[in-house]
């Protein structure tokens, strides 16, 4: 009889946590960013079928990336969990942070275990408060730790360069068309520093608004709307490069340096801002075609190891 093949505790779990982050690493990234009403879930998504974000109960949504088929279950035991706490106590009993921990023990629990192989999920739980600083936000990682995030988080692919450009450019206050324009824009952003542009159909939108007057607080926002809300951003940000065009002409005047104020003054037109910033508006409000045509799908998600879809 042969020796069986030794390997250490701590190997073995670095070896699954590694084949999780593999498999979260190959999902489309999802964004969740508070905003003045409420909270915003932004996903890289072009199908309608199949929703990584969904309403999980009146003030709770919940947001995920990863496998599909694994994600699903979750969220329907969290629903089951949520429905059968809110007749047995009360509705105000079902809060995000609950629900999270009951995430956390069962992503745990099958992080730990020798005989299945871990989840690659990542997942976003967030409730919506009656103020802005009642809002709460948990990220939960494959191995069944919460993270409570404020203001901004990004899960997937490219979770770390999306969450550092949110971090720079989110501020409290923000309007929903601002909060979308952001998202849209970090998600717009690959892993080799280019842009593409995304469109209404590749993206799922919903919002848990606090200023609606019924008990349940999800929206999912689509078509006009969304097409609405995506162009007065762009509107934001034509109206900042056209400030930043009449600075420059007002400095040719005062100055009387023609050249360089014209240098300016086409930098502006052509959305860099005073600074050659891409912070400015501008730059949202003149995508480059070519490279929004070259980076339609993006990186788009793969078969996980078993075949099922990564979202």
């Amino acid at each position: 009889m042969s020796t069986p093949f030794y390997v250490s505790p701590q190997q073995a779990m670095a070896d699954r946590a590694e084949y999780a982050r593999k498999g979260i690493a190959r999902g489309r990234s999802v964004v969740v960013l508070q905003y003045t009403d409420g909270v915003v879930f932004v996903a890289e998504n072009p199908s309608r079928a199949l929703h990584k974000v969904s309403e999980i109960y009146d003030r709770i949504a919940f947001a995920a990336v990863g496998k599909y088929n694994e994600f699903e279950n979750l969220r329907i035991g969290g629903v089951r969990y949520a429905d059968l706490r809110g007749y047995t106590y009360d509705r105000e009993d079902v809060t995000a942070r609950g629900l999270a921990n009951v995430y956390a023990q069962t992503l745990g629990t099958i992080f730990s275990s020798a005989a299945e192989k871990p989840y690659e999920v990542e997942l976003i739980v967030a409730e919506v408060g009656s103020a802005p600083e009642e809002d709460q936000i948990y990220r939960l990682p494959h191995d069944g730790s919460i993270v409570d995030e404020h203001g901004s988080v990004a899960v997937g692919g490219n979770a770390d360069q999306i969450s550092s450009y949110l971090d720079q450019r989110h501020r409290d206050g923000m309007t929903l068309a601002e909060a979308l324009k952001l998202a849209v824009e970090s998600l717009s952003r690959d892993s080799n520093g280019g842009e593409r542009r995304l469109t209404a159909e590749q993206l799922e939108v919903a919002t848990l608004d606090r200023t609606r007057p019924q008990k349940r607080k999800f929206k999912r926002i689509l078509g006009r709307q969304l097409t609405r809300l995506l162009e007065e951003g762009d509107g934001a940000g034509a109206d900042e490069g056209t400030g930043d065009e009449a600075a420059g002409a007002a400095a040719e005047e005062a100055g009387g340096k023609g050249t360089k104020s014209a240098k300016g003054t086409r930098s502006a037109k052509e959305g860099k801002g005073a600074k050659g910033s891409p912070e400015s508006g501008g730059a949202g409000a003149k995508g480059s075609g070519a490279e929004g045509a070259e980076g339609g799908e993006g990186a788009a998600g793969e078969g996980g190891s078993e075949g099922e879809p990564l979202l």
